[in-house]
């Protein structure tokens, strides 16, 4: 298993001290402006700008030390909380070169591959001060098929539609609700080219803040990303 971020509680007080201490820099800064005391905006300045910059250093740090992790089938990436973590892992990969049948079926440009994710709220890592069914509501998520070139896949919209027709069922979104120890499993669409091999599941935070702002987060700048394996598929067949 995996933790993005890890150790979580630190790094979100690290983000929130450093956006105090920046906060109360500009005011005093401002107040030395406003009393004409050059001197006291001057210190408040650089010791703002010596907070951000140190920040900055170990943001972009801890990018630069980082690797890319790739999950097994199976194995969980788990997406912390403040108090109470919730897991996601690869159950299952279906490669199909059409979705339905008859008159609504869909036949993928490329393959469409129909990934299985499985979500838990594990029970384990919930905190004393967390009452023990308080449902989490989880931030909304992203998900990608990345190919080793780099190259970036979403969920195909028209091949996700006929596969809930076909299988007579709404894909769960990623932002339903859940009470401790509870799971649930649901069905991604790609079109991916024939040609891409091996490509690799990615699901993080959608957020545009504060992620990228957290130490040790995958949206940070330059971060290295946390993937699931997909098993390459041995036979395309047709999807009903």
């Amino acid at each position: 298993m995996e933790f993005m971020p890890e150790r979580a509680p630190l790094v979100l007080l690290m983000l929130l001290g450093t956006c105090i201490l920046l906060g109360v820099a500009g005011l005093v800064t401002a107040y030395g402006l406003m009393r004409k005391r050059r001197d006291i905006a001057k210190k408040s300045a650089l010791a703002g700008g010596i907070v951000a910059g140190g920040y900055l250093v170990l943001l972009l740090g801890a990018s630069l030390v980082s690797s890319e992790k790739v999950l097994a089938m199976g194995e969980q990436k788990y997406f912390c909380e403040i108090d109470c973590h919730e897991a996601y892992s690869v159950v299952g990969v279906r490669p199909a070169k059409t979705i339905g049948e008859g008159p609504e079926q869909k036949t993928a440009a490329g393959t469409f591959y129909i990934v299985t994710v499985k979500v838990w709220f594990d029970e384990k890592t919930i905190s004393s001060r967390r009452a023990k069914d308080m449902p989490l509501y989880p931030n909304p998520r992203m998900a990608l098929l990345i190919d080793p070139r780099g190259q970036e896949f979403t969920v195909s919209p028209a091949g996700q539609m006929v596969l809930e027709k076909a299988e007579g069922k709404a894909a769960i979104p990623f932002t339903r609700p859940l009470k401790p120890g509870e799971s649930y499993t649901t069905d991604l669409v790609f079109d991916v080219p024939s040609d891409v091999t091996s490509p690799r599941l990615y699901i993080t935070i959608a957020d545009a803040l504060p992620a990228p702002l957290l130490i040790g987060h995958e949206r940070s700048p330059l971060h290295k990303h946390i993937l699931f394996d997909l098993a390459p598929p041995a036979k395309v067949q047709t999807q009903r």
